[in-house]
């Protein structure tokens, strides 16, 4: 099969590209004139450039191909111009399934977020039956991968031949940006969480994530979505395998949610007027830390027998790679 992967030269995407690649596929991957192709050396594919806001351009890309990986997304905890999460995640969403449409595509496996499933009201795990409340969703990119999956959801219910997967907080190697939970990893290593925050997050191997969407494009239910998860931890316990992993002292300190929301507002306020980069306490990572972002991912396991090697495994893969590229 012939597939159209967009979104291939970031952390999820180059996996879910080399899983493809590897499984027998002919892959075309959709990148940008700007994109740094570091992450697809050695990987045998043909490249077409295009932009998700240029219709003309994903069309031409998508031509010939009979399944499509919309993998590509504005992922970020900040952007100096929220309307581009919206630009991005939810029209140039609907740009590109339109153009699979009208090429007669005959498979998709559309990339959503866990931050599209919701989460109990009393606790506990959430679950692909739940969708999020709107005080749970925190931040321009929650709230745009949100619509973007309900329009999505909206296509399916009209004909459209897509599985949706919602991977949690990815880890391991080519995390190049680094995405938001390897950021936490680089800071960890360069020494500066000095306390944490008591907060939960369900982390996986990057690469099983990408076996994941490789099996819900083979045998998904259309129209379904899968959480693509593995452990659900603390941020104490990250912290203290990685300490384990590194001889790094894990943080002792714990910091009320409460005390550094306005920390966080003032960094957000800094950041807007003055720096006009990343905060250094991202407001919405504060704002996503209220909750244990825990998940039950025994649909994807049953159905798509998606992969769970263990977090400890893929924590060691991404601190080396951290290290040997120079982030810490």
């Amino acid at each position: 099969m012939k597939v159209l992967i967009t979104g291939a030269t970031g952390f999820i995407g180059a996996a879910v590209t080399r899983a493809v690649v590897a499984k027998g596929d002919e892959v075309r991957v959709l990148v940008r004139p700007t994109s740094d192709l570091k992450n697809l050396e050695g990987v045998q594919v043909e490249t077409v450039q295009g932009d998700l806001q240029d219709p003309p351009s994903l069309k031409k890309a998508i031509a010939g191909c009979q399944g499509l990986y919309h993998v590509a997304a504005h992922y970020a905890l900040w952007d100096q111009d929220p309307s581009t999460f919206y630009a991005i995640n939810v029209e140039g969403t609907k740009n590109l399934l339109g153009a699979a449409v009208e090429a007669g595509v005959q498979r998709i496996v559309y990339t959503s977020t866990v931050g599209a499933i919701g989460l109990p009201d009393q606790g506990g795990l959430g679950n692909e039956a739940l969708f999020p409340t709107l005080a749970q969703l925190s931040g321009d990119y929650k709230r745009s991968k949100f619509l973007a999956e309900q329009e999505v959801l909206r296509m399916a219910q009209q004909g459209l031949p897509v599985v949706i997967v919602n991977p949690t907080a990815p880890v391991g190697a080519r995390d190049v940006k680094p995405t938001p939970t390897g950021q936490i990893i680089v800071d960890f290593l360069r020494g500066r969480m000095l306390a944490y925050i008591e907060t939960g997050m369900n982390l996986v191997d990057v690469e099983d994530i990408a076996i994941g969407h490789v099996r819900a494009m083979e045998r998904g239910r259309v129209g379904e979505r899968y959480i693509l998860g593995n452990q659900n931890l603390t941020l104490k316990e990250i912290f203290q395998i990685l300490s384990r992993l590194t001889g790094v002292p894990a943080p002792r300190l714990r910091l009320p949610w409460r005390l550094v929301l306005p920390l966080a507002h003032a960094n957000q306020w800094i950041a807007n007027l003055v720096t006009h980069s990343l905060p250094r306490i991202p407001l919405e990572g504060v704002r996503m830390a209220k909750y244990h972002m825990h998940y039950d991912c025994k649909k994807a396991r049953q159905e798509l027998a998606l992969p769970q090697n263990p977090v400890e495994t893929a924590l060691k893969k991404s601190v080396e790679w951290f290290r040997q590229y120079g982030y810490a």
